[in-house]
């Protein structure tokens, strides 16, 4: 029986692994498979194995102080001479101090996210630096088309850590984007198979970002017990909370539910900044405090049941997508 393989994708899987993919050929990687830059899981270990296997690593700038970032990347650049990036969040204060580590240390990718494309997409890609940009929306990534962004990463609210407030479903957003943007597009949140890589391509994504399924390897840098508290959950166990403040899906642990308790209180928003804290994802996913700390993973992980290295991750990955097939009608 022959495979159906709609939105012209057709030629996209056959070459998944060859130059003509657009992701391959923009940063220059075997797969188009980006590992997300999270807070507290995407160290230089985590960035340089995904890049060894032919993806393309990302170090995750958020939850380091600038010195800590330059180690990362002095590191990185040792352990591989394959191409990898660093994911930069602009919502922090040492913004301008972060982009000259990246400039300085001669890093060739930068994913941004949480801020307006414009910022600093046209600065790097004078200095010969690609630039992608996450979006939880077609209206966002309308604007980093218009922004001139190498790539646009469109997040479903699957996904774990920050998200969109307009709970668009990765299956409804990608191929909306597609219809409505040019630019190389990676499909990001929900994925952690061959075969959603294989179904996100198939909707009109040129590649995937994949966040939980690498949270929870052998060299992400997060603590073990968060690993495997990833690994024990099941569907309904981590739910989108603090839209008030900035949207973020959350393991309900003892920290979820204290923020619940606010909710039946009323929404008072100085409330849940006092209740958050500061550190809160740190003391969770780095140090490991499962009850108190905030724990940030994707719904896609109650399909993830081994920590894995990022060598057998990636051998799965491509198995699984060798082996989806859908059928013609």
């Amino acid at each position: 029986m022959s495979n159906f393989i709609g939105f012209g994708a057709a030629k996209k899987l056959k070459v998944m692994n060859e130059n003509q993919n657009r992701i391959n050929q923009l940063f220059k990687i075997k797969y188009p498979i980006i590992q997300g830059g999270m807070i507290w899981h995407s160290g230089w270990r985590l960035a340089s194995a995904v890049s060894k296997n032919g993806g393309l690593g990302l170090i995750g700038a958020g939850s380091m102080y600038p010195d800590i970032l330059r180690e990362n990347i002095q590191k990185c650049k040792a352990a591989t001479d394959k191409p990898f990036g660093v994911n930069v969040p602009m919502l922090y204060p040492n913004l301008e101090e972060i982009i000259d580590i990246i400039l300085e240390e001669g890093v060739k990718i930068v994913f941004t996210s949480a801020g307006n494309p414009k910022t600093y997409t046209e600065t790097l890609q004078k200095e010969g630096l690609k630039v992608a940009h996450v979006v939880s929306s077609t209206k966002f990534a309308l604007k980093c088309e218009e922004a001139g962004v190498d790539a646009i990463v469109a997040e479903g609210f699957e996904a774990g850590g920050h998200n969109g407030r307009d709970e668009t479903t990765t299956l409804c957003l990608i191929p909306n984007v597609r219809k409505h943007v040019s630019k190389p597009l990676i499909a990001a949140g929900g994925i952690a198979l061959g075969s959603q890589m294989k179904a996100a391509m198939i909707l009109g994504a040129d590649g995937v970002q994949i966040g939980s399924r690498f949270a929870a390897t052998v060299e992400a840098s997060s603590h073990e017990n968060f690993k495997n508290k990833v690994i024990s959950l099941n569907e309904g166990d981590t739910q989108l909370t603090l839209k008030e403040l900035a949207p973020v899906r959350l393991v309900k642990n003892k920290f979820f539910h204290d923020l619940e308790k606010l909710y039946e209180s009323g929404r008072n928003v100085e409330a849940l900044k006092e209740t958050l804290g500061r550190a809160r994802a740190k003391r969770g996913m780095f140090e490991g405090d499962l009850e108190e700390g905030e724990l940030e993973i994707g719904q896609v992980s109650a399909l993830i049941d081994e920590i894995l290295p990022v060598e057998k991750v990636f051998e799965n990955l491509l198995k699984e997508y060798r082996e989806a097939t859908v059928f013609e009608w």
